[in-house]
């Protein structure tokens, strides 16, 4: 079998140094669609190196996103082909605001392995933190068809009851057609969403949207909202990947406020609001 649980669960952690700077963070949110329009003074917070405030989700990519989805495919007891993996689901925990500058320890370990029958869902957990303490805790749930059927945990449902009533503010949010080909560059080589014939071998018409990429649009939007732009009023943030985006697509974002907490969900436009993000859930001061 492919994936040898025992063995990923029993190897030890994996550390590495990473860095970032106030280049990587305006990239990165370029690559989720800021700055749109260019000299709106909201989005120079996003743009602007004097002004720069880092959106939470940048987590998931700093230090060119190590050791991301693909890095977890190298794990001790993981070996598995790259076109029958799908990113499931991102759970990231946010210890402090995040500098715009920085360096830190990023540790990532397979925290566990689910047998969904008909696939295997491998949890890969990475902790970062500097010189003064933790930084952030980032969970990403990859999901490799075809690799269940051994008998092992189902683990927890991801699934929540959705939320009711009329979404306390919905907005749409247009996916450029480059939107992929920006947002790789912060360290997601994944051919999935560049290379055609590989996306094709993968089971897509054509190459699809970064599900890390969704988030992140998805996340801003919350912060622009409901969170009068102020970044570090995000505590945690979850969601599973429930649909496909392609670029070029629109996403139609649906909020609802609770205490302490939006529920959210995403839908393309153009395809009848087919589910993109479900189960999302900003945690917030």
């Amino acid at each position: 079998m492919p994936i040898d649980a025992a063995k990923a669960l029993a190897a030890g952690p994996r550390s590495a140094e990473i860095a970032w700077d106030r280049k990587d963070v305006q990239l990165y949110h370029l690559g989720i669609g800021a700055g749109v329009p260019a000299t709106d003074p909201d989005e120079l917070r996003y743009t602007l190196e004097s002004r720069l405030h880092v959106l939470p989700s940048f987590a998931t990519v700093a230090g060119a996103g190590a050791p991301g989805v693909i890095g977890g495919l190298s794990m001790p007891g993981v070996d598995v082909d790259l076109a029958r993996v799908l990113h499931g689901g991102q759970a990231l925990t946010v210890h402090r605001p995040i500098p715009a500058e920085g360096t830190a320890t990023a540790t990532s370990r397979i925290a566990a392995v689910y047998d969904k029958g008909t696939a295997a869902v491998l949890v890969l957990r990475t902790e970062a933190a500097d010189a003064e303490g933790p930084l952030w805790t980032n969970d990403a749930q990859i999901f490799v068809r075809g690799e269940g059927g051994w008998g092992g945990d189902r683990g927890p449902s991801a699934r929540l009851e959705p939320p009711t009533g009329e979404p306390d503010r919905t907005v749409e949010r247009p996916v450029r057609e480059d939107q992929a080909l920006i947002y790789r560059l912060s360290g997601d080589w994944n051919p999935l969403h560049a290379d055609p014939d590989f996306a094709k071998r993968a089971g897509f018409e054509r190459p699809i949207l970064h599900g890390l990429c969704t988030y992140g649009m998805t996340l801003k939007a919350v912060v622009d909202t409901l969170l009068d732009g102020d970044t570090g009023r995000v505590r945690s943030y979850a969601t599973r990947f429930a649909g496909v985006v392609y670029p070029g697509e629109t996403l139609r974002i649906r909020m609802w406020r609770q205490t302490g907490r939006v529920r959210v969900t995403v839908t393309a436009v153009e395809r009848a609001d087919a589910p993109v993000l479900a189960d999302t859930i900003v945690e917030h001061s």
